[in-house]
């Protein structure tokens, strides 16, 4: 229950964070008609609206296993993951649309110096949060806050953009603030493809840890002759395995259950990750039908 405190507690600061640097660049953004300031404002928006679905994704994991969640209910953390990176498509939508409009109406924006301080001080704030949270997120080993951080990195990119198109609209190029936009989009658009990607790899079950490297892990064990039909899936901190090992055909039961035992926690010393391995123990020489 510590991690998931301290998980709930790390979102709640980021969360004041954003909504602080979304309300700055995007209430500025409206005031000198930015499309770019504002679609960074947006972004930032974003941020904080992943942060609460972050907060109840927690939540929900937090209940331990029971009779008809077995498992446990983690997957729930990958599900608000999945929420984050459908918002940011919306958000990627969002800004094309607004780039769109720019043109169409030939919207000219207005620079100040108070542009380009909100710009570099919400940029500021942004790197923190991001090596912060991406910091954290591999130390608690956390899909929302690794999935949160993508999207705060992505609001460090798309500030840049943004403050290189405010220098060109003072120099004289006003159609450069729509094109941050679209900029912006595409940063979004990549974000969002790693997130959902990761989603997708743990709601299919697939491969979480390298076969090789368990069979190696198993064979290290005296007593197994051979290893086969590892099977591994779930979230990248909470995985299930399950394998068959071939031993000596005349241990006894009470041996055998011993020595799958020790590849069990050998298993779970080694994989940091590993939450639960099951041992199917064969005899040597038996071939299945």
């Amino acid at each position: 229950m510590s991690r998931l405190r301290e998980i709930r507690r790390i979102l709640g600061w980021i969360l004041i964070l954003n909504l602080g640097v979304a309300a700055a660049k995007w209430g500025y953004g409206v005031v000198t008609h930015s499309v770019g300031m504002q679609a960074d404002g947006l972004h930032s928006a974003f941020d904080g609206l992943s942060n609460v679905i972050g907060l109840i994704g927690i939540w929900l994991t937090a209940p331990p296993p029971d009779a008809n969640h077995p498992y446990g209910h983690k997957k729930f953390e990958a599900l608000a993951a999945g929420f984050i990176g459908g918002f940011l498509v919306m958000t990627c939508l969002y800004l094309l649309w607004k780039a769109y409009q720019s043109w169409t109406f030939n919207v000219h924006p207005q620079v100040t110096g108070i542009s380009f301080f909100i710009m570099i001080g919400t940029l500021v704030v942004n790197i923190f949060v991001t090596r912060w949270e991406r910091q954290k997120g591999t130390e608690l080993k956390s899909d929302i806050l690794t999935a949160d951080s993508y999207h705060t990195a992505s609001d460090v990119l798309t500030s840049c953009s943004v403050l290189v198109g405010l220098l060109a609209v003072k120099a004289g190029y006003a159609f450069i603030d729509p094109l941050v936009a679209i900029l912006i989009a595409g940063v979004i658009a990549w974000t969002a493809f790693i997130v959902l990607k990761d989603v997708l790899a743990s709601f299919t079950d697939a491969v979480r840890l390298d076969p090789k490297e368990v069979q190696t892990t198993v064979m290290s064990v005296p007593g197994v002759r051979h290893c086969h039909d590892i099977r591994t899936r779930g979230l990248t901190h909470h995985v299930f395995m399950d394998l068959s090992v071939h031993v000596d055909p005349t241990l006894s039961v009470k041996q055998a259950h011993a020595l799958a035992t020790r590849i069990e926690e050998h298993l779970i010393d080694h994989f940091e990750s590993l939450e639960d391995v099951v041992v199917h123990i064969e005899p040597e020489g038996h071939e299945r039908k």
